[in-house]
């Protein structure tokens, strides 16, 4: 049954990064070219002209953006597959696609929403190349508390539902993962090195565009592997009356 639910999950995170990869291309690269365009500007003023990249940008903004999503989606599918596994049955009397759906949403909440808030993307010339270290390390950092407190308070708040109700846990949970969450991200250290002359505009649509790829990233995966589980059970549940 996991190993079903496994490459269900990963065809629902293969197509799921065809539809972000449609999405990057016609909304994202815009974007990013506007930050190399920045970049370019700032080279030339400096005399400092860049060398040709190994890889052109007709191939970054194509294949090599195509793969890099194929594979982020296919991993994120199994992962998404195996934690549906094992909590399919335990939130509720929620069907196969509503529990798709809501897995969904909260892990775009707590992998993608919480770390970017805390630290946002940037295009290209927009931080520092000497702090990519520490920018890398407290994303990561953040990304990896989010997950935990979110574990912690689904732990808890399955406490709270069998005391208090279903809809008073819920929402004593998801306060406790917020309030926690934020204390976190007040402790870590800010990271706010964009130039003051870079284009606002440019900086915004990056920043919008990333999240809106996640966003169909995440609801095709939920709805498709929802689909596609609920399908399936429908076919046992007729071979069993069959």
């Amino acid at each position: 049954m996991v190993r079903t639910l496994l490459v269900r999950g990963m065809l629902a995170g293969l197509a799921a990064a065809v539809c972000a990869w449609v999405f990057a291309y016609l909304v994202g690269e815009p974007a990013l070219d506007g930050g190399i365009a920045y970049e370019d500007m700032l080279a030339a003023a400096s005399g400092e002209a860049g060398g040709e990249p190994m890889v052109g940008r007709g191939v970054q903004s194509t294949v090599g953006l195509l793969v890099a999503l194929l594979i982020y989606g296919v991993a994120i599918g199994g992962i998404f597959a195996l934690v549906f596994a094992g909590v399919y049955g335990r939130i509720g009397r929620l069907s196969a696609r509503a529990t798709s759906a809501v897995l969904a949403l909260v892990g775009y909440v707590v992998v993608v929403l919480v770390p970017f808030l805390k630290y946002p993307s940037n295009p290209p010339a927009s931080s520092a190349d000497d702090t990519i270290g520490l920018r890398t390390g407290t994303f990561v950092l953040m990304l990896a508390l989010s997950i935990a407190v979110a574990v912690a308070a689904v732990a808890v708040g399955r406490r709270l539902v069998a005391r208090f109700g279903a809809w008073n846990g819920v929402l004593l949970a998801v306060l406790g993962y917020l309030v926690v969450i934020g204390v976190i991200g007040a402790l870590l250290p800010t990271i706010a090195e964009t130039p003051a002359d870079f284009p606002a505009v440019v900086l915004y649509d990056f920043r919008l565009s990333t999240l809106g790829l996640h966003v169909v990233l995440w609801a095709v995966l939920g709805l498709l592997f929802g689909a596609l589980v609920d399908r399936r059970s429908s076919q046992r549940a007729a071979e069993l009356a069959g």
